[in-house]
């Protein structure tokens, strides 16, 4: 579904991606793993559009993506939950939710506001307060929410459950095993290995801002060395 093949992205002179390679199938819960600063976030923006590639392929279901601006990457069906959350402080829940939403491209029931609603209780209690009134897990929630109503191809979670308390982070894993059961495909950046290890299906880790090693959670439990290595502070 998603490709991204050899890719070379700077800031003004500096290199910050080095012949980056990732791929998401559909279905698939794919992650980016690596310490602070390693290029995680600067992947997801450059596949967003934020940051241009200067060389490389981006691909979304096989038609190439790494020319087009943001808000149009956005309509061929990738659904961004942003480090920070970033909602929309001055709109109602409601408005938040219901802002960008479409109907789905494909076949199938897609994302509703109801359907949301569902996956999210909290969230359908607050709608009519406006969205720097919640809680940061709330927010959270918010920002998945109105990603889900987009009705991505692909969603990609950037930092996922960071500065959040462990009931709102555990309700959030609840959430992306949901996600996963529904065939949604998600890529998705978070410092809780344990967590990721039991959901998703392949790992990426990121150093230097390149790709140096990618496997499958048991091949990620089975060697240790490699969170002392590249995960550890």
């Amino acid at each position: 579904m998603l490709e991204v093949r050899r890719v070379n992205a700077f800031y003004g002179d500096s290199q910050v991606l080095f012949d980056m390679n990732l791929a998401v199938s559909s279905g698939e819960v794919v992650t980016l793993l690596g310490r602070n600063g390693m290029g995680k976030t600067t992947t997801v923006r450059t596949i967003m559009g934020i940051v241009r590639t200067r060389s490389g392929t981006i691909t979304l279901n096989g038609t190439r993506i790494d020319h087009l601006p943001s808000h149009a990457i956005a309509r061929a069906g990738i659904g961004l939950v942003p480090e920070g959350r970033q909602i929309f402080p001055n709109l109602s829940v409601r408005e938040n939710l219901i802002a960008t939403a479409r109907t789905p491209s494909r076949g199938g029931p897609g994302w509703t506001f109801e359907r949301v609603i569902e996956l999210f209780p909290a969230v359908g209690t607050r709608l009519a307060s406006a969205g720097n009134q919640l809680s940061g897990g709330e927010q959270q929630m918010l920002a998945i929410g109105r990603a889900l109503l987009t009705n991505p191809l692909l969603m990609i979670l950037d930092e996922a459950t960071e500065g959040l308390a462990p009931l709102v982070r555990q309700e959030i894993w609840a959430c992306l095993g949901s996600l996963k059961k529904a065939g949604q495909a998600v890529l998705v950046i978070d410092k809780n290995v344990e967590m990721l290890a039991g959901l998703a299906d392949l790992h990426h880790i990121v150093e230097k801002g390149r790709v140096v090693w990618k496997g499958t959670s048991a091949e990620l439990r089975a060697d240790r060395s490699l969170q002392l290595r590249y995960l550890g502070v």
